[in-house]
């Protein structure tokens, strides 16, 4: 079929995102709609992105969306509610606070599940020998190295859009959060508390404590992990070099690739270890999605919403988009299916996706990312100074967070 139509995919290189684009193009080669990918660096991805539909520009057609900067966009982007598909997508991850416009409509068409999860060694750790709190992870890490098992217990990205991989599951994972009330995401309660930060909360302190000793007292992660991102974590693990780390789900498939890891065949997961303010496992679970610019011209966002409507009934396509990853593909429907004979998935249900008790991983007011930016400048000063200025550190940040949501 001659390809005499054109989508303009914008994105960020990245496993589920690939194989997303796959489906598309596999769409693409059978609806004589020729899709071109423009990649784009996580690191710029949204201050680019941003610029462009703030400009009108009609770039792109479609491009990755994701709930860090649900409202930053909403009101940039075409409504999605007449693609009927969604109906099969997962209800936590399209709830309305996240990417709904002030009009109350959906702006946004899931790709794929994507969260952490705890990833261990199990040449190195028996189930049995799992770590339940995080002094058993510093125990068993260690021991580990005492043993010249492994060089260090635990590695994750640390640096700021990293911090998901050490900051935000540990703090979770010990009842604390960005900002006051704990967990809670509904912006009229968080306005109503003054945006109150929970830096100087002595769950947070007693997070900021644990890593700054992981990596100085105890040295079970690398002196450098406050400047990691996610791949060099990953890399960290994947050449052998780490027991324990948390990364997006999505990396399960590049961690068991031989050609890729050295790990590849040891690996499998478990609940996040607990803080001593918790006593029953946490889980976070979002969607990454596709949305389509205001701006694109109405033939090109009418061919952008069938594509995307059909990706969301391609049961082979999304089959593909799981093994190909480890995230949980679009249509919920399927879950239980592939959990049928595949006990990686089986893992994700009992670990993640089943967790009655589950934080959403990011707050859903357009200012988030610089409140995210404070944050993650805060609690890297406090575990890159010394351990008695912590408290100072996270009480300096306290009131730049606060600001930062105002």
């Amino acid at each position: 079929m001659a390809q005499d139509k054109e989508l303009r995919i914008g994105y960020q290189p990245n496993p589920i995102q690939d194989a997303s684009i796959a489906m598309m193009e596999k769409w693409g080669a059978k609806n004589g709609v020729k899709i071109t990918k423009i990649p784009n660096s996580y690191g710029v991805y949204v201050e680019k992105m941003t610029a462009s539909l703030t400009s009108n520009s009609d770039q792109y057609d479609v491009i990755w969306h994701n709930d860090d900067w649900g409202q930053l966009w909403a009101h940039l982007l075409e409504p999605t509610d007449d693609i009927e598909s969604l109906k099969y997508a997962d209800k936590w991850g399209m709830a309305g606070i996240i990417f709904n416009n002030a009009q109350g409509q959906n702006t946004v068409v899931p790709m794929g599940q994507t969260f952490g999860v705890f990833y261990y060694r199990t040449d190195l750790v028996s189930e049995s020998e799992l770590p339940r709190t995080l002094d058993d992870l510093v125990k068993i890490s260690k021991k580990l190295q005492a043993e010249g098992k492994v060089k260090f217990g635990y590695v994750g990205g640390m640096a700021m859009n990293h911090t998901w991989f050490t900051w935000f599951w540990s703090m979770w994972s010990n009842n604390c959060d960005v900002l006051l009330p704990v967990f809670e995401r509904a912006n009229a309660k968080l306005a109503a508390n003054n945006w109150k930060s929970a830096l100087e909360e002595p769950c947070m302190r007693q997070a900021a404590e644990f890593w700054w000793d992981a990596i100085n007292t105890h040295k079970i992660s690398p002196r450098g992990m406050p400047a990691y991102d996610r791949n060099e974590a990953n890399a960290v693990f994947m050449a052998g070099d780490a027991a324990f780390t948390v990364g997006d789900s999505v990396y399960w498939a590049t961690f068991n690739d031989p050609a890729k890891s050295k790990v590849a065949g040891k690996v499998n997961i478990t609940f996040f270890p607990l803080g001593p303010n918790r006593n029953e496992p946490m889980a976070w679970n979002d969607i990454w999605g596709w949305a389509i610019p205001k701006s694109v011209p109405a033939e090109r966002k009418a061919l952008a919403k069938r594509m995307l409507s059909d990706m969301m009934l391609d049961e082979e396509g999304q089959r593909e988009l799981w093994k190909r990853t480890g995230a949980p593909p679009p249509n919920k429907e399927l879950w239980d299916k592939i959990a049928k004979d595949d006990v990686f998935m089986q893992q994700l249900k009992k670990f993640n996706l089943d967790v009655t008790n589950k934080v959403r991983s990011a707050y859903y007011f357009e200012k988030w990312p610089g409140v995210h930016k404070a944050f993650s400048d805060a609690v890297i000063k406090a575990v890159t100074g010394s351990r008695e200025d912590i408290p100072k550190a996270l009480a300096a940040g306290a009131s730049l967070v606060t600001n930062a949501a105002k």
